[in-house]
């Protein structure tokens, strides 16, 4: 029995003792329950009854009681007790919790997916970095955390659609122009332009595939360093995505939004909506009215277009587009940003605080033998996604990336992440996996299958116990990863899965050694092995992380 399946169990309760009088109440649409942590407190717990003790006009306990009699009466409970204020402490017997490794097994790669967000649409926007230089360290973790997202709310029923913004307009695109234009006739970069060995590879790369390009005028030779520049830029930037595991179901370009007249349209909308203003020249947004700290101004005195108003044009086209919630994830540098493009959705008549989600990445470092590490060979003075893959490699970034909350600067030890220990996290989940596949590989040697004679009541002992338990948090693991947009909750508790996993490996023999016959008991702990493989592939799988058969 899942505890999904145990939710439902005690919402039928309820929903019984309301038909028979017992309580007037309205059946709750969704019970809670929780592993405790102190297993003396039985397999499950849940608060229902004091939480409809007040609407029953009843002591929480007395509620506690009505619903205990009739959950003891449910197959496969094996105890019901009464704790505290009301709190009811469900043990199952030992067949129903070992069963949960069979519904696993059959199960297979779906289990752990569910609908707690069907038919929610979004919009998942990540990375997104300018296309002026290779993708930095930040632009890695939010290649990790959004990649990693969008599969768990697939996972959970939502429909995603994944989108890079290309910022490929504007004064820095005109800086990396001119910058690769400088390194392609011998000339000192500009200032405030860009340096690093990839603009004199890019401009080396342009003056070899077009002939007589240094032979055109300054103004002609800018234009194609800015149009063959930006190409070869996102094609490193898709080549590096790529090949970090991520693919984007978008790339969207900020330049289409004026060539379109998209961004001109935008304005007209807002003004309909009564919050576009014109004052000394300009044309603004009244944002003030929805918290931002300044009106913003969408088109200059001078006429130039602001990056403000293709924000907002991006925004209205991801909803004319479809989506439901826009989440943008941004860089620890964008606080700024959040008010302002909340202001926009309240401005367009959406609801910001529904349809839009804006997550802030905090900053990551890297150490070497205990050192901070700060330069790119080739960037110069970034570290880039393909120095982060060569130091250490692609499982260890993605996951090492999504098991911390973005909320956190989080630092990536080189030394730890290449080692094969349990200090490594990505390593101590991956080596249960492989453990399991080891066992799994033995059995074929040693000539046994798992039986479909399969006696869950003998996993009885408290690895088993626990393990099982453990397992079968995943589907509400998965779900409160994707209602929080978190994708760290799925890591650590991979790493929990392992750990309980490694508890039963060392202490339950699983396969027959020397002359000792196989039993019931080792088909039964093959089961459960093959459950914790199908629980850590899965995860992994989320994550974009291998799940390796031999290490």
């Amino acid at each position: 029995m899942t505890p999904a399946e145990l939710s439902q169990a005690v919402q039928v309760a309820v929903s019984a003792a309301v038909e028979a009088g017992e309580l007037t109440v309205a059946v709750p649409e969704h019970v809670t329950i929780e592993r405790p942590k102190n297993r003396d407190h039985g397999d499950y717990a849940t608060n229902v009854a004091l939480q409809l003790a007040k609407p029953a006009g009843r002591p929480p306990r007395a509620v506690a009681e009505l619903l205990a009699a009739r959950l003891r009466g449910i197959t496969g409970v094996a105890k019901v007790d009464i704790a505290g204020p009301g709190f009811l402490n469900i043990t199952l017997d030992t067949a129903t919790q070992g069963e949960l490794a069979r519904s696993i097994v059959t199960a297979g790669e779906a289990y752990g997916r569910n609908e707690a967000l069907k038919g929610l649409r979004i919009n998942l926007e990540f990375v997104s970095a300018n296309p002026t230089g290779p993708i930095h360290i930040g632009g890695v973790r939010w290649a990790a955390v959004g990649d990693s997202l969008a599969r768990i709310l697939k996972a959970t029923g939502a429909e995603v659609t994944t989108e890079y913004y290309l910022n490929d307009a504007g004064v820095q695109i005109s800086k990396f122009a001119a910058s690769l234009q400088a390194a392609a006739n011998g000339r000192e970069v500009p200032k405030d332009g860009y340096v690093g060995e990839y603009i004199v590879d890019i401009a080396k790369a342009i003056t070899e595939g077009v002939p007589g390009v240094l032979d055109l005028p300054e103004a002609e030779q800018l234009e194609v360093f800015r149009t063959e520049g930006l190409s070869l830029m996102v094609t490193e930037i898709q080549r590096s995505m790529s090949e970090f595991g991520v693919h984007f179901d978008t790339w969207f370009s900020e330049k289409s939004l004026h060539d379109s007249g998209a961004v001109e349209e935008a304005i007209g909308r807002l003004r309909t909506q009564g919050h576009v203003f014109d004052e000394d020249g300009a044309i603004w947004l009244r944002t003030t009215d929805f918290g931002d700290d300044k009106d913003r101004v969408l088109i200059k005195a001078d006429g130039e277009t602001t990056y403000f108003a293709a924000d907002a044009a991006y925004y209205l086209s991801k909803r004319d587009r479809g989506a439901e919630v826009s989440v943008y994830m941004l860089g620890a540098d964008h606080h700024g940003y959040v008010n302002r493009l909340k202001a926009i959705v309240a401005c367009a008549g959406d609801d910001m605080d529904r349809n839009i989600e804006v997550k802030i990445g905090q900053f990551v470092k890297m150490l070497r033998d205990g050192e901070e590490v700060r330069m790119s060979k080739r960037a110069g003075n970034i570290i880039t996604i393909d120095d982060v893959v060569d130091w250490i490699g692609v499982d260890a970034a993605r996951y090492t990336l999504a098991r911390s909350s973005t909320d956190s600067t989080i630092t990536l030890d080189i030394n730890v992440l290449t080692s094969q220990t349990n200090e490594n996290p990505v390593f101590y989940v991956q080596y249960a996996h492989t453990r399991m596949c080891g066992v799994a590989r033995k059995a074929v040697d040693l000539g046994i299958t798992r039986s479909d004679d399969f006696k869950p009541e003998l996993l009885a002992t408290e690895w088993e116990s626990d393990l099982l338990g453990q397992l079968g948090e995943f589907p509400r693991v998965l779900a409160k990863a994707g209602e929080l947009r978190e994708p760290h909750h799925v890591a650590r508790y991979l790493e929990e899965v392992a750990r309980d996993y490694h508890r039963f490996y060392d202490n339950c023999q699983i396969l027959p050694k020397g002359d000792e016959e196989v039993t019931d008991l080792t088909h039964a702990r093959l089961w459960l092995a093959d459950a914790t493989r199908t629980v850590i592939a899965n995860g992994l799988t989320l994550l974009g992380v291998s799940a390796p058969e031999r290490m």
